[in-house]
């Protein structure tokens, strides 16, 4: 049987890929494996599809024989903090993360806050395979209470890593992106004393990540410009990521966020071994300036589970992705974009220093282009041969070794698309690679494509 586990949980459309009755037998498999009777904690994030996947979700853990308690509509990062803080016994969260609204998805965590390993994996998947007899019949609306003095107890938690620092008198605006962070983002910004405005801020779960949040900039850009501001954030669907945006509309990535958290650090002398963690998709700009001033890069395949690995093994305090997904040892290495939001802020109130200020001392990065190759069949399902003759074009261009040029080709591990970044210094090479590359590739798919 093919893994239904991506690089971020499970994830498809809904009704599609990820139907009521997947979400009831993933609920019963992680009550069956569970072994504490400690509750299971659930939370989603605004999508339509949340209250149907929840239901079954929870119909299953109770067939299992386990407890379950739910959150609300929350940020994913909410699910892991208390996990580990209420001794939770393990915990899903409903979430598609930047997807848009006809996704959604299940993440799992285990009884540390951790998102579960292969091994649990395989487990959940075992009992998936001898579990057709359950009768998980059809979605049926059943109110379940949520408990809002445990959501309460994350968001002071949030506020509580500000210590005695606070962001009076400080202009941001914030783009919820209609998803979990309009549960608490505005209110998290106020009480540290900031002028906020929030754009996007309804719970609508047919717009979450519709031409707005981490994924799309341009309306965060215009507010900022608009209120004369002093930077923003935009974060995704399920508040794990945030990109920052500064005065004059330019953008911090994961990348740069990285890098100026990562020299605060580097001057205090608290990185073991001044190494900080990210992926294949990092920069070389990015590399190259940390390395020049004495740091460590080291790099993972693309997911925050791998990084969180690479953490762990090299004992890092920090680690994250370009897309802005961030990791740091003030949550237990939970990817949090409120708290990294309020920290990149807080870096700001106590340098004194404009966020447009503080990004132009940063690295300058490579030209880098991502193109997506939308595939209409599952990569990881296809015959062998074609699977071979793809692999085959994808090593061949990822094996291309110049000096400053790099080339990345992954299939997503969350989308049907197949994912090409070519990065170099000279802008002019990115663009001919990359269609070069697109090209064949997009050939060779479309070969495929009329045999399925």
């Amino acid at each position: 049987m093919q893994s239904i586990f991506g690089t971020d949980g499970i994830r498809g459309r809904f009704d599609k890929e990820l139907t009521y009755p997947l979400a009831y037998k993933v609920g019963y498999a992680l009550g069956v494996i569970t072994k504490a009777n400690n509750p299971i904690l659930l939370g989603r994030d605004t999508r339509v599809s949340g209250d149907i996947l929840l239901e079954a979700i929870s119909r299953g853990i109770n067939a299992a024989g386990k407890e379950f308690i739910y959150l609300g509509i929350c940020p994913t990062p909410a699910i892991p903090f208390l996990i580990k803080k209420e001794k939770f016994s393990s915990g899903i969260m409903i979430s598609a993360s930047h997807n848009p609204p006809e996704y959604n998805g299940i993440k799992i965590f285990d009884n540390n806050g951790e998102k579960i390993k292969k091994e649990y994996e395989n487990q959940i998947e075992l009992i998936l395979d001898t579990a057709n007899e359950l009768k998980s019949s059809t979605y049926k609306k059943t109110p379940i209470k949520e408990n809002n003095d445990l959501f309460n107890i994350y968001t002071e938690g949030l506020i509580n890593t500000m210590g005695d620092d606070n962001l009076n008198g400080m202009n941001i605006i914030l783009d919820t992106c209609y998803g979990s962070a309009t549960t608490c983002a505005a209110g998290i910004f106020k009480k540290l004393g900031a002028n906020v405005k929030v754009i996007n801020n309804e719970q609508d779960g047919l717009k979450i990540n519709l031409n707005c949040g981490s994924t799309c900039l341009d309306p965060l850009i215009k507010a900022i410009k608009e209120n004369s501001a002093d930077m923003g954030f935009s974060f995704d669907g399920d508040a794990d990521r945030v990109i920052g945006v500064d005065s004059k509309g330019n953008i911090l990535d994961g990348d740069h966020i990285l890098f100026l958290w990562g020299r605060e650090l580097l001057e205090e002398k608290l990185l073991i071994n001044n190494t900080i963690i990210s992926t294949r998709m990092a920069n070389l700009g990015f590399e190259n300036t940390w390395n020049e001033i004495g740091g460590i890069l080291h790099r993972t395949e693309v997911g925050d589970k791998y990084i969180f690995e690479a953490i762990k093994s090299k004992k890092a305090l920090l680690g994250g992705e370009q897309s802005g997904h961030i990791l740091s040892r003030i949550n237990n290495f939970s990817g949090d974009g409120i708290l990294t939001a309020i920290q990149i802020s807080k870096y700001c109130k106590k340098k004194n220093i404009s966020l447009s200020s503080w990004l132009n001392s940063s690295f300058l990065p490579y030209p880098q282009k991502l193109t997506n190759i939308l595939l209409n069949f599952d990569f990881k399902n296809i015959d062998k041969s074609y699977k071979q003759l793809i692999s085959e074009t994808i090593e061949s261009f990822s094996n291309i070794k110049k000096d400053n040029c790099r080339v990345y080709i992954r299939p997503s591990g969350t989308e049907p698309v197949l994912r090409i970044l070519v990065e170099a210094q000279n802008k002019k090479e990115v663009d001919s690679l990359s269609t070069k590359i697109t090209t064949e590739l997009s050939s060779k798919i479309n070969e495929i494509s009329k045999i399925f």
